[in-house]
């Protein structure tokens, strides 16, 4: 059975895009229909666009943070206050921490969990 942990390593954005607009279409023109299989990779597919959607959103702000950029300008970029911007970002590190602390090699380490904190400084900057 396909799932995003299972497939998630192994594509990239691009291609899994690409796959899952193709089924998409087949699936909405309904010629011929998907099988089960093709619905459930289409599923889980979507997971995995959001998955690395919002893991580059997250680089991006942090590339953002070392261009100078303050969480105002941040959050504007992306349609959200500076501490909805912020408190995003604060969760996504204490995820990327947690993934680490559970699988000893994925997320950030401690070392990287500080900087990337140090780096994401508060809403006010």
């Amino acid at each position: 059975m396909v799932t995003p942990d299972g497939i998630e390593r192994d594509i990239t954005l691009t291609s899994a895009a690409a796959r899952y607009d193709e089924l998409w279409v087949q699936d909405a023109v309904g010629e011929p229909p998907l099988r089960r299989e093709e619905v459930l990779e289409l599923l889980a597919l979507g997971e995995v666009i959001a998955r690395k959607a919002v893991y580059g959103r997250q680089l991006a702000v942090r590339s953002a943070r070392r261009a100078g950029a303050s969480w105002a300008q941040i959050g504007g970029a992306m349609g959200v206050s500076k501490q909805a911007a912020w408190e995003a970002h604060g969760k996504w590190i204490e995820d990327q921490a947690e993934q680490n602390r559970r699988s000893d090699y994925q997320g950030l380490d401690k070392d990287q969990v500080a900087a990337a904190r140090h780096l994401a400084g508060n809403a006010d900057e």
